[in-house]
């Protein structure tokens, strides 16, 4: 899936315009992923409709406002439209996460032609490894919601690599980039064992301190004239 767009420049749709053109920053942003490739038109009826739905489904996948851990899922618009215009007008709409061609790269002809794209909206569903999950998901996101992203996932095999094992957090290379924000908001078992033994320890430490006082506040009345303790 990432070959296809290794030489390619795609945009990120927030208010920067990001561009995103050399292989490692694609790969970054597209590989594990399930690609959806969103072809829609702003002269198309059908698809202004269905551009809040799948603007919605994307968010709730995508958006740490709705979900903490955002899913492994890219969305790239296709556009289809005869102006440059009418693009930003769809992109209006979508999500700042979305990514898209320019509107003056004939790359977006080429993927119609390679997917076979004749009706519009179309929501091809991709893979990581680029083989087609579905031809057109349109239909399934409608009816199925967020449900939809579950059944890609397990039928692309897709791995998440949000936590890893208590036991690799021994050796430091292998934490992932969130591991210490992971770690200060969810204390592991160990941790709390530890801090429980710690105040216990704290605890019988203390008691034992106030015995050893009272034994030898006794000794010392036991041993001073007429049963008074005199100062030394």
């Amino acid at each position: 899936m990432v070959d296809l767009f290794l030489d390619r420049v795609l945009v990120e749709n927030n208010s920067d315009q990001d561009e995103f053109n050399t292989e490692r920053e694609i790969i970054g942003i597209l590989e594990n992923r399930v690609l959806l490739l969103f072809f829609a038109t702003a002269e198309c009826e059908k698809c202004q409709r269905f551009v809040p739905v799948l603007n919605s489904f994307f968010r709730k996948l995508k958006d740490p406002a709705y979900i903490e851990y955002p899913k492994l899922l890219a969305l790239i618009y296709v556009s289809l439209d005869q102006s440059e215009e009418q693009q930003k007008k769809i992109l209006k709409e979508l999500h700042k996460r979305t990514l898209f061609l320019a509107f003056d790269d004939p790359y977006r002809k080429e993927l119609q032609a390679m997917f076979m794209v004749k009706d519009v909206p179309a929501v091809v569903v991709l893979r990581p490894d680029g083989s087609v999950l579905s031809p057109n998901a349109v239909r399934d996101i409608c009816r199925l919601g967020t449900d939809c992203f579950r059944n890609w996932q397990e039928s692309a095999e897709l791995v998440e690599r949000t936590f890893m094992l208590n036991e690799e957090f021994d050796d430091p290379n292998l934490r992932s980039a969130t591991d210490p924000v992971r770690r200060l908001k969810y204390k592991t078992e160990d941790d709390k064992r530890n801090k429980r033994w710690w105040k216990l320890w704290v605890k019988g430490k203390d008691g034992n301190g106030e015995e050893e006082k009272d034994e030898a506040w006794d000794m010392k009345r036991k041993s001073g004239d007429g049963g008074i303790w005199r100062k030394r």
